[in-house]
């Protein structure tokens, strides 16, 4: 994953809602890397107007062109943890991206509660806004040492439905990686579909890591994603890990499993480089 080992965690960065943070926690370095926050502009905005979406990236030294990765956060916000995957993507050679897809309606790092982040922040949040943050995302890669023809995706808990419904929405993608997010949910105004529901009309190829101990996520929801997912054209492979909770990669938290974290890692650059996000080759 990183040839970091963990470090003596300390609270500073990471989000309120999962204080205090775990003896697991991965701190990535930044040496060799062009690595901070970002202002992306924003697109499709209904009035017309300006607007500046909050972000991080990083990326290795050098002009590139790089592939890009856009990172989609957890529920928590771009905080350290997110920020710590992008530096690690960029030392296996990618300029990743992150930018806040909650910045409008508020900042969850600050909130001390997963549920008052649920009740405060989501239910404001549209997709159709999330997807077009995203392209603003990947356009702002494009003119910063990003090779626009070498797009991927990944996303982590609530960026991974994320990153099945960009997968459908995003014509130029080359592959997307979806870490434990839901595959079904309610259908309203702001979440009009769920991977379910796209799954079978997919762009870009998906790889899909999940807890079989995951108490949010029913795996027979996965399987039913994977099923719908074979009538279409693009390839897809889910990966269940048997004892997994939910958030496993997420050092930072009790939830963290080494073991599967460290295979999906892998498995998720193994991905990337077989469907055209090789940073090794122009």
């Amino acid at each position: 994953m990183t040839d970091d080992a963990p470090h003596p965690p300390s609270d500073s960065g990471f989000a309120a809602a999962l204080l205090p943070v775990a003896e697991t926690t991965i701190l990535t370095d930044a040496d060799g890397l062009d690595s901070g926050p970002i202002e992306i502009p924003a697109r499709d905005l209904p009035s017309g107007e300006a607007d500046i979406i909050p972000g991080y990236a990083a990326r290795p030294l050098g002009n590139g062109p790089f592939p890009t990765i856009l990172v989609v956060q957890e529920i928590f916000g771009v905080h350290e943890h997110i920020r710590d995957l992008c530096r690690r993507l960029a030392k296996a050679g990618y300029l990743a991206v992150a930018p806040e897809l909650y910045a409008r309606q508020g900042d969850p790092a600050s909130i001390a509660s997963i549920q008052a982040i649920l009740s405060t922040i989501l239910p404001k949040i549209a997709d159709s806004q999330v997807l077009a943050d995203l392209d603003a995302g990947a356009d702002w890669a494009a003119s910063h040492g990003g090779d626009p023809a070498r797009l991927g995706i990944t996303g982590f808990c609530w960026g991974g439905r994320i990153a099945w419904l960009y997968a459908a929405h995003a014509p130029g993608l080359k592959a997307a990686v979806a870490w434990y997010g839901k595959v079904t949910g309610p259908i309203t105004p702001m979440t009009p579909r769920h991977p379910v529901d796209v799954a079978g009309a997919l762009k870009a190829p998906v790889l899909g890591l999940y807890g079989g101990a995951d108490q949010s996520i029913p795996l027979d929801t996965v399987e039913h994603a994977r099923q719908v997912a074979s009538a279409g054209s693009m390839p897809v492979e889910i990966q269940v890990y048997p004892d997994a909770p939910h958030a496993f990669c997420a050092d930072c938290r009790s939830s963290y499993r080494e073991g599967p974290a460290k295979d999906g890692w892998r498995r998720m650059l193994a991905w990337f480089a077989g469907h055209g996000l090789d940073p090794s080759r122009p």
